[in-house]
Order: C-alpha cells, then structure tokens, then sequence
C-alpha cells in the first residue's frame, strides 16, 4: 500500500536525544512559583515538590495515556504559579529543543513525494513554544498538521492521539501512514497499535522510569533522518 503520510515524534527524533539534568530543570520551574508575604519561599523545596509531580505527571501518561500541562504540573505539586514568569524553565530547555539539520531536507524529501508530513509529540508545553521552535529553526511549514498532547485528552500510545495526528494532516487510513520515532514503547508499540507501520530512531537513552510496559518490534530501523524517505518508499511496496 502506498505511504499517504508520515508523522514524527520531536523530542529524541526531530530533535537529537539531549542528557538532561532534571534537577536543575526542576529549580529553573520553581521560579514560576507565586508567592506571597505570607507564603512558604523555600526555593529548593519547590523544586522537590515539582520533581515529584513531574513523576506522577509522566506516570499517568506513561500508564493511563493521560496527557498534562505545565499548569496540571503545579498543581500536583500543590503551588501556584505565574505563567509569566516560567522564562526560566524555557531558557532551560531551548538548547534542548534544536530541530536535526538533516531533518529540513527530509521533510521536503517527503513532500516532494506527495507524502503528507506530521507531528505528534508527548508533552506538557503549550503549542506556542514548539511551533516557535519550530519557525525559528524554518522548518513549520514544512508540516501538514501538528498535535501536541497537551492540548488533546490522550498521550502516546493511546491509539486516540494517534488518529489525532492521523486528522491533522487528513490522513484516514493507519495502514498508509508510517510513525516515525525514538521510544519503543510509545512511538513503535503505540503507532503499531492504531495500525501504522513504525520506524525506530535508536538514538535515545530512554530512562528506565519511561519504558513502558510494552515494546514494539518496529517495521524499520534508521540511524539518521535523511535514511528516512528510502525506507518509507520501501514500506510503501511492501
């Protein structure tokens, strides 16, 4: 069957898998804190409370494909924030978030072929800060459609955020559409699932807490994205 559509998870494919120290992630949340005259200003303790919520967050997507926000972070955590003042947590992670070069040439690749192109990324950031990492590297409008699920119910592998991105570049069959992505649990099982075909980016060092209780055996493997379109036009004749 011919490939109508491709659709990539970010974080570890587009994107090179970054080592993050997530400690120093957690103090760069808590400056987001609101506080009060009257209000516990304990700066290290907040970004304890928020490293455990963020374990409880990531758990349920992980187990029950319940997506979050920033704001349902904090809220777990038992703190107020200000959205105004989470530049630090951003300038934290904008080094992290930096687009593969290789990625350009094989999204345009895709294209050229009449194959639609997508995203669907697990995640707790709103919109706006991946479609801006996204223009800023010029690679947004080389997508048909992008879904972030911190805007839908459902995380990856739930089969519903799947068809979601299926929607967003009007793709309706699962057999015609490949995923693309880094995480075996997640990206492979979960594609497979909603009856995609999968390709494996081998690159991440996936933490242990992430796995997932299940792995897919994937469709195909690829060490770089430019090996992309070959193996998509591949799948598309078998």
């Amino acid at each position: 069957m011919a490939i109508e559509a491709v659709i990539f998870d970010w974080g570890g494919t587009l994107t090179r898998w970054h080592d993050v120290d997530f400690h120093a992630e957690s103090l760069a949340l808590a400056e987001a804190v609101r506080r009060t005259p009257t209000s516990e200003d304990d700066h290290h303790a907040h970004a304890e409370r928020l490293h455990r919520a963020g374990a409880v967050v990531w758990g349920r997507s992980r187990d029950h494909q319940q997506s979050a926000t920033i704001a349902d972070l904090f809220t777990e955590a038992g703190l107020d924030h200000d959205p105004d003042l989470l530049q630090a947590y951003y300038d934290f992670w904008e080094p992290h978030t930096l687009t593969d070069p290789e990625a350009g040439p094989m999204l345009e690749e895709l294209r050229s072929a009449g194959i639609r192109v997508g995203v669907l990324s697990n995640t707790i950031w709103p919109r706006a800060w991946h479609v801006g990492f996204f223009e800023r590297d010029g690679v947004y409008d080389l997508f048909d459609g992008d879904v972030y699920t911190s805007e839908i119910p459902w995380t990856k592998p739930s089969p519903l955020a799947f068809r979601a991105a299926m929607d967003a570049v009007g793709a309706s069959d699962p057999a015609a559409c490949v995923y693309v992505g880094d995480r075996l649990f997640d990206d492979v099982w979960g594609a497979q699932q909603a009856g995609m075909r999968a390709i494996h980016v081998p690159l991440s060092t996936i933490p242990a807490a992430q796995v997932g209780h299940s792995e897919g055996e994937p469709d195909a493997t690829v060490t770089s994205l430019a090996e992309v379109p070959e193996v998509v036009r591949r799948l598309g004749t078998t």
